[in-house]
């Protein structure tokens, strides 16, 4: 599928821009990258359901969250991005209330991602600076939720990709936050940027799943 291609491309001119420090390139993979899974989207259907159209506001809002991430160095921007990216966490949660969810299963799933979440901030609390501690925070409590939802949905018979997608999306978001704020180094972009990619693709096809 054509949009697929051109996401997978473009990740992999983003991974020889961010290695050699070629800012225009990296901004121009990035997007491109990120447009092409909200293409992928609306190819697969997205706009034709509410669960599709909820997707696609949260892709939508993680196109406008690559782009704020874009300036290096900035931590106006970069908070502005976790906004975008809180938001569209929450978009994704409820797409996800629109699956079937049993409470027992979302109370289960939601402890052990709570846990999660609360070891992923003692890790970094220590490397945060003040003004980024609540931000975070927020961050954390959003993506729990999103993947807390998503797991529950396919507990309750939702499409194993959507699971899948929320979960590296999470996963991929350490990368970035290693990255950002423990031990910068491409690294972590080596791994985390494709994980994010194709969990985005994940979370866009379970659009043509569900329908």
């Amino acid at each position: 599928m054509l949009p697929v291609t051109v996401c997978l491309l473009a990740v992999a001119l983003l991974l020889v821009a961010e290695h050699r420090g070629a800012r225009r390139a990296r901004a121009v993979a990035k997007l491109s990258a990120s447009s092409a899974f909200v293409w992928a989207a609306l190819a697969w259907g997205a706009a034709l359901t509410p669960f599709g159209q909820l997707l696609l506001v949260g892709l939508a809002l993680c196109w406008v969250g690559d782009a704020l991430l874009l300036p290096a160095g900035r931590s106006a921007w970069f908070q502005l991005g976790i906004g975008a990216f809180l938001l569209a966490h929450l978009a994704y949660a409820l797409a996800c209330t629109r699956l079937a969810l049993g409470p027992g299963a979302l109370a289960a799933v939601g402890g052990v991602v709570g846990l999660g979440a609360w070891l992923e901030f003692r890790w970094l609390s220590p490397h945060l600076p003040s003004d980024f501690r609540w931000p975070v925070l927020a961050y954390l409590g959003a993506i729990s939720l999103m993947v807390a939802v998503a797991v529950t949905a396919v507990v309750g018979g939702a499409p194993a990709l959507l699971g899948v997608g929320a979960v590296g999306f999470a996963l991929s978001d350490l990368a970035v936050a290693r990255n950002r704020f423990v031990s910068p180094g491409f690294a972590n972009k080596a791994w985390g940027l494709p994980a994010y990619y194709l969990s985005q693709l994940a979370i866009a096809y379970s659009v043509a799943l569900v329908a």
